[in-house]
């Protein structure tokens, strides 16, 4: 089946991100790693379920000596920056609009306002997808089937025509199970303007 339509990721497909930043920045105040009830916390705020104020909150009434400046300072550290070759890369598949581009990130609001700050390229690059879906505002995130469900019918697309890419092998299995074609990513070992060379197979 042909792919038509393209489901991209952000973090890491496109942002550079480190990953370990947050939780080296919180070592400093004695937490050595999130607790299973900071995990619920965040997968809470990164699908829009509590405000970004109820979860500084949280974590400075949970960690001793750390302020809010604090906090957002380390929640932001995992964010790099944008390399020019990804934007140049999605500015020209838009350009050839031989499919439709949707990006489904997993992310927050702190993030996205770090990001609309110090990303000079963030309004040139959304304005490249017809469709620009963050888990916070959809109120879903991967790897939950619905996610997956809630673009396919929003748009109506046929699975077998997508193909979505991520770097976590857990959010392309939840679209996988759905019968969308993905591409697990490897970040630091291929990058995302290898898609037609690393997955020609599919086009």
């Amino acid at each position: 089946m042909k792919i038509k339509h393209l489901i991209f990721d952000f973090g890491d497909v496109f942002l550079t991100l480190d990953k370990s930043a947050t939780n080296k920045y919180l070592s400093r105040f004695g937490l050595k790693e999130f607790t299973p009830e900071m995990l619920k916390q965040n997968e809470a705020y990164e699908q829009g379920l509590i405000s970004t104020e109820d979860f500084v909150s949280f974590y400075t009434s949970t960690v001793d000596g750390l302020t809010a400046e604090k906090f957002i300072e380390a929640w932001n550290s995992i964010l790099i920056d944008f390399p020019e070759h990804r934007l140049q890369f999605i500015q020209q598949l838009a350009e050839q609009a031989n499919f439709d581009l949707v990006l489904l990130s997993n992310t927050n609001e702190l993030h996205i306002d770090w990001i609309k700050q110090h990303i000079n390229c963030f309004e040139s690059f959304k304005s490249c997808f017809s469709q620009f879906y963050l888990s916070h505002e959809i109120k879903l995130r991967k790897p939950n089937p619905e996610i997956f469900e809630f673009v396919i019918n929003q748009n109506k697309f046929k699975a077998n025509h997508c193909l979505f890419i991520d770097d976590t092998k857990e959010h392309t299995l939840g679209a996988h199970s759905l019968g969308i074609k993905t591409w697990h990513l490897k970040a630091g070992q291929e990058d995302v303007t290898d898609l037609f060379t690393k997955q020609a197979h599919l086009f």
